[in-house]
Order: structure tokens, then sequence, then C-alpha cells
């Protein structure tokens, strides 16, 4: 018996390595959990990319629901999500607030003035600090927040058409039948 328990141990690792190949297929490796979710997001007052004289705060946007898009024009797969922002983000009956996070405002705008520009409005984090308190990871993240303040939804990583119908509509949608 005592030959046989090496064989039973590399029978048990081999177990637990083929259950975690099916773990890791099996789920959203883009989805973490947020213990910002339906929670209020969290306060800032940042300038517009386009104009550093005016600014936009939380408070602004209370009264309509949002989608908070994180971006960089040095995020690769930002350039990847980008065309599927400007095909399908003014159809989302939302607004489309973009968060240049950690760049250059210059820079932006150069990469904006290339892709196209699907955002409402474009505010500046260029230290980062307001990303840090809504949780960022990396580029790109979105947020959808409702009328109130509360964010209800948030994504890691590039918003796929498929992520979109399966994930972001319904949410818009709950936000239009949730009471106040």
């Amino acid at each position: 018996m005592s030959r046989l328990l090496p064989f039973f141990g590399f029978i048990l690792i081999v177990a637990l390595f083929a259950f975690g190949i099916h773990w890791n297929r099996s789920h959203d490796m883009n989805w973490v959990p947020s213990p910002l979710i339906d929670k209020p997001a969290p306060e800032f007052n940042l300038p517009l990319l386009y104009d550093s004289t005016k600014s936009l705060s939380r408070a602004e946007l209370l009264g309509k629901p949002y989608l908070l898009n994180v971006f960089g024009s040095w995020c690769v797969t930002c350039q990847d999500e980008h065309p599927i922002l400007m095909a399908q983000g003014k159809a989302l009956g939302v607004r489309l607030i973009g968060m240049d996070w950690k760049d250059s405002p210059d820079a932006a705008k150069r990469w904006l003035a290339q892709f196209g520009n699907p955002y409402d409005t474009i505010i500046a984090d260029a230290d980062g600090k307001t990303g840090i308190d809504f949780g960022v990871y990396g580029a790109p993240e979105s947020y959808l927040v409702d009328a109130h303040g509360v964010i209800r939804y948030k994504r890691i990583g590039m918003l796929t058409p498929q992520i979109i119908d399966r994930e972001l509509k319904p949410a818009i949608a709950r936000l239009q039948t949730t009471p106040p």
C-alpha cells in the first residue's frame, strides 16, 4: 500500500490541475466583485479634457444615469474597444462619460482625433487619484451609475458587443424599471 501512495498523490495533483483549468474556462476572468456596487460613486471634480478651465463633478451628473468609461491613449485594449463605443455608445440610452486616466491631455486629444470621439463628455484624471477612488485596476473599465449616483454595474476590461448585449443593456434596462 505504501508503494501506491505516490501514485495516488500524482492522481490527486492531476485532478486538481484539471479542475483548475475547467474553473478558469468556465468563469469570466474579467469579472471581479466590486465593493462599490450598490454604493454611491466616489466624489470627484475633474477638469474637462477639451477645456481644463471647466470641470465636471459627481454632483453635476446626478439626475440621469451614465456610463463612465475609463480609457487612456496608452492603452492597447482601449484601442480595440474604441470602435465598439463609436458604433454602439449613442444607442445605449445613457450618457457616455469618458475618463482619460493617467494620460497626458495632448496624447488623449491626438488619440481621439485619430480614432473618433464617442463620448458626450470627457474628464481628465491625469494623476489617477479619482480612478483609485473608483477602484480602477487598469484601463479599460466601465461603470454604470444610476440617476442617484449609485454604481450599478462594473466591467473590468473591454466592452464587446456580446458583453453590451448580455450584461450592459440589461443593467441599463433595470435602471428604467427600478423605483428610486
